[in-house]
């Protein structure tokens, strides 16, 4: 690293980090990317549809994947991860762990080596709501454009039929991990959030009651992308959901699990309850919450959305989330804390509102600060970004990224 270089090292890969490394590197900047996923783009690449126009995400990431590729101040890893960080502002040394993805960039991605092979896995991009192939690409648009290999969906004996499908010499199985140490003069942390655990929360039935399902998998259920190409059909049997029930700050506000909002949550029931309502007008829907809370600007859409026909919503928590002893149908038992009255519901399908659990939270980037909740600690030359910081949308992952990426130059320029 020569003594002009400004470098900086964004560790995660997601929107905030695509945001932060790309408006640095046209500053002049040289960027690094660090990203544990084979593909880059994060969390946004699994939603339908994003605030705030309420369109596909892809339209906004394919523009940052196209600034990538232009730019020679941007270099990226993907399956890769920080093992260590070293050093102080303007003269950091950070370890990364590049994993082996098996298939290399002679792939063209003309699914062949799928075809042929002989195991499955479950496909983790639509939260194990569909299969792909050991060996897969994780979504039609990823960037890169490369297969990959989960080698733990691997039998042991297999004959490897990909490598003899291949035609390009694109798959390796013998990759083994590398390690590369980096000099860097100040640090982005954009290592995003993961769907808080549902399965923790005793009382609605996450992974025990057929047809209960989380905010995110709807978010799948309803791409076109996803594992029914774009219909809400239950998971169960394929029925076109006509009822569904909305469980708000599902692990979230809660000291037992997460105690702050998750910002986002009530937005995303509002606006999956557009995506119910556009496929089956006719369809009920009811939303159980505490307090309906739609930040700043979109105060218009929550009444856009409440003033649509069959559309209900109850202030109270809910107690329970039970299977119909008679149907795949789901019982919500609930209290109306403004009639008073208990509730008693059956629905098709109970869409569970989970929070955001910083990635922090679990999993530790050695050399960084935290917060008891998981969230990063900013200090100098170290700067965390989007919701690696704080719940926020993706409008607010925009400009917070931005304002990092600010922060960081001007550590390399102070050096």
């Amino acid at each position: 690293m020569s003594a002009e270089t400004n470098r900086i090292l964004v560790i995660g890969g997601g929107f905030s980090g695509l945001t932060a490394g790309i408006e640095a590197a046209e500053t002049g900047a040289e960027v690094i990317i660090v990203e544990k996923n084979p593909y880059l783009g994060g969390r946004v690449t699994q939603l339908n549809k994003y605030f705030p126009k309420i369109c596909p995400p892809m339209c906004g990431l394919e523009i940052n994947f196209r600034r990538i590729k232009v730019n020679p101040a941007v270099t990226f890893y993907t399956m890769a991860e920080v093992t260590s960080i070293s050093g102080g502002p303007g003269d950091y040394t950070v370890t990364i762990k590049l994993n082996p993805r098996y298939v290399n960039e002679n792939c063209t991605a003309c699914n062949a080596c799928a075809e042929v092979c002989p195991a499955e896995r479950d496909n983790d991009f639509n939260f194990g709501l569909n299969k792909t192939k050991a060996i897969y690409l994780p979504f039609e648009q990823a960037f890169p454009l490369r297969y990959v290999i989960d080698r733990t969906a691997c039998p042991k004996d297999c004959a490897a039929p990909c490598v003899d499908a291949c035609k390009y010499n694109a798959i390796d199985l013998n990759m083994q991990p590398q390690t590369i140490e980096i000099k860097v003069n100040s640090i982005i942390v954009a290592t995003g959030w993961k769907p808080y655990d549902a399965s923790k929360i005793d009382n609605l039935g996450f992974g025990k009651v057929k047809n209960v399902i989380t905010n995110m998998m709807l978010e799948r259920l309803a791409s076109k992308n996803g594992p029914t190409q774009g219909q809400i059909l239950r998971p169960s049997d394929g029925k076109p959901v006509e009822s569904v029930a909305f469980v708000q700050c599902a692990g979230s506000r809660d000291e037992n699990h997460l105690p702050f909002c998750s910002y986002i949550c009530c937005l995303a029931s509002l606006k999956h309850t557009l995506y119910i309502k556009e496929q089956n007008p006719d369809a009920e829907v009811t939303i159980f919450y505490i307090d309906i809370r739609t930040p700043g600007r979109y105060e218009k859409f929550f009444n856009q959305v409440k003033e649509q026909t069959g559309v209900n919503l109850i202030k109270g928590k809910v107690a329970e989330v039970q299977q119909d002893k008679d149907s795949d149908d789901v019982i919500v038992t609930a209290e109306d804390m403004l009639s008073g009255e208990k509730i008693r519901k059956k629905v098709d399908m109970v869409v569970l509102a989970t929070g955001m659990q910083p990635e922090g939270f679990e999993i530790k980037v050695p050399g960084l600060k935290y917060a008891i909740d998981g969230f990063v600690v900013d200090s100098d030359g170290l700067y965390s970004a989007g919701c690696a910081k704080a719940p926020m949308d993706v409008a607010g992952c925009g400009k917070d990224a931005t304002a990092a990426a600010l922060k960081a130059i001007q550590t390399g320029v102070r050096r």
